[in-house]
């Protein structure tokens, strides 16, 4: 930032204009080299401004005095008049040359950025705004001296102009307004958090609350009148400028956790912010390099009662979270993951299975059903004849008239069925005679072997139906048997069911030992690194469709 840096702008002028705008160089130039004796002659060069004149980056000659630290001649600039509490303006077309960054910072500003401290004492104690330009009860659109002061870990700033009552809270709007707090963005908290200054942090924490009015809640608002002597005192947490300094430090964690300043983030964790995105951004560096993960766990993971759904949540902490559960052998551990991944699956129902309409198809009336007299095809089941008609299983299946046509025309042998029981293959004849599953009367123990026959004998719409019968009769004690037997079978419908009652109630079936050994594979079949990768991948799908796929995440 130097005054003489600033005349490309001014060759266009007329040579009046031109000879005011070397003059003001000039001045500029005469309050630059520090001479604290030309301070009168210098402003007598400036223009009609006098001491307050801006030069083109749109900065006063106590700005720049600032900027150099020069604490004579800003005692010096100071008696003569200037003014403490200008602004950069945000004016481009008067100003042609002023640096965005800068825009309403004002003296002090300069003074904090660059370490004075001296300059910034002498501005404080001769009436500066703490503050900068933010006006109270206004949005502020720059950065306030405590904000730069925490950014770039200047302790004793920091604790000075905490001293002179500087905002924490205080943040930056976007120009175009837009801003995720009221207060704004990156306040002095997650300024300190995201650059990783550790005693900054703890200093802005250790600060008193301020009392300050803020903006009615609805609650506040329906509380007002009612009787003082019923109503117990308000806790700390619930005041609003301490709702406020609890949403400060939930957003500095997440910026000192992305920054993998992991201290910081523990700190704060200590006074009771945590999410689960910033567990995984602490836990996600010792995966990336091997540090064993469950390292993390012990002091880390707890119950979650509110669980902030958050877009890294699906690529980072879900597979954290499965590997962790996949190396624990902490129990604790492994219900807190449990609850964690209920609460992410959320309180809604699971998915359900439709019926899958048969297509129009040749059929026959019931009667025809095992009738000998008119059949033109046996089948031999468990030694036992079944008698049926060709016309109507040529249509039924590929598998059924991959069977018919092996069979030579004028052969009368039967076709032998070996894998299925009698009354099993009965019901699937019936099905197919009757035009739909709506007449079957099927059995508790006949129903897994119902679902492999219409899957052997690929009877689509009779294979769903079973699968919806599974899922509606699913329980903790057979859960893992009918996941089992789908992915025995290849069922994928009814282990995309499966896989959401256990995430829905995984808290109870950690207990159970059938779904443990399901999951850490104890027999060593070397299915249990599967099953966790299924589970993995469903819940994920349940995140992206019901809790992002709005613009924002939600909270469950």
């Amino acid at each position: 930032l130097r005054a003489d840096d600033c005349f490309c702008a001014s060759r266009k002028l007329d040579a009046v204009a031109i000879e005011a705008k070397f003059k003001q160089d000039l001045g500029f130039r005469m309050l630059n080299c520090g001479r604290t004796d030309l301070v009168k002659q210098a402003v007598s060069l400036l223009g009609p401004d006098g001491i307050n004149t801006m030069s083109e980056q749109g900065m006063t000659p106590l700005m720049y005095a600032c900027v150099r630290g020069d604490e004579a001649m800003v005692q010096m600039l100071l008696d003569a008049g200037a003014d403490l509490n200008v602004e950069v303006v945000s004016t481009p077309h008067k100003y042609p040359s002023v640096h965005p960054e800068t825009r309403h910072w004002t003296a002090l500003t300069f003074a904090v950025l660059h370490g004075h401290i001296p300059v910034v004492q002498l501005l404080l104690d001769a009436g500066a705004k703490v503050e900068g330009s933010v006006e109270h009860g206004e949005e502020n659109y720059s950065e306030t001296p405590l904000q730069l002061a925490a950014a770039v870990g200047n302790f004793e700033l920091v604790s000075l102009l905490l001293e002179r009552g500087a905002d924490p809270l205080i943040g930056t709007m976007y120009r175009n307004g837009i801003s995720t707090t009221p207060q704004g963005d990156m306040n002095s908290f997650s300024q300190a958090a995201a650059h990783g200054h550790r005693n900054v942090f703890r200093k802005l924490l250790a600060q008193p609350e301020k009392e300050k009015s803020d903006i009615l809640s609805l609650e506040e608002i329906l509380a007002e009148g009612t009787d003082l002597a019923e109503t117990a005192p308000p806790p700390l947490c619930a005041s609003r400028n301490s709702k406020a300094k609890l949403r400060a430090l939930r957003e500095a964690m997440y910026h000192s956790a992305e920054h993998g300043y992991v201290d910081v983030t523990i700190d704060i964790r200590s006074i009771g912010q945590s999410t689960l995105h910033c567990w995984a951004w602490r836990c996600y560096p010792g995966s990336r390099t091997h540090v064993h993960i469950r390292t993390h766990t012990p002091k880390h993971i707890h119950i979650y009662t509110h669980i902030e759904i958050h877009r890294e949540l699906i690529p980072k902490a879900c597979p954290l979270m499965f590997e962790i559960l996949k190396a624990s052998k902490n129990e604790v551990i492994s219900q807190q993951l449990c609850v964690i991944f209920t609460h992410c699956y959320g309180p809604y129902p699971i998915p359900k299975l439709t019926e899958i309409k048969r297509k129009q198809t040749s059929r026959l009336d019931p009667h025809f059903l095992n009738n000998k007299e008119m059949s033109d095809v046996t089948f031999l089941v468990e030694g036992r004849p079944f008698y049926a008609h060709k016309v109507l299983l040529f249509t039924a299946s590929p598998r059924f008239k991959a069977l018919l046509s092996s069979k030579p025309t004028n052969d009368s042998t039967c076709i032998e069925i070996g894998y299925v029981k009698y009354p099993v293959f009965q019901l699937v004849m019936q099905y197919l005679y009757y035009g739909g599953p709506e007449s079957l009367l099927i059995k508790n123990n006949e129903i897994m072997e119902l679902l492999s026959a219409a899957k052997f004998f690929q009877l689509e719409a009779l294979q769903r139906h079973c699968e919806i019968i599974c899922a509606k009769s699913i329980t903790t004690d057979n859960c893992v048997d009918v996941y089992n037997h789908a992915k025995f079978l290849g069922v994928t419908e009814l282990s995309a069911y499966c896989e959401g009652y256990f995430l829905k109630n995984m808290m109870v079936l950690i207990e159970n030992e059938a779904f443990k050994q399901l999951l850490y594979d104890k027999n060593g079949e070397g299915t249990g690194q599967d099953v966790l990768q299924d589970l993995q991948r469903t819940l994920a799908i349940r995140i992206q469709s019901i809790h992002l796929s709005s613009s924002k995440g939600s909270v469950v």
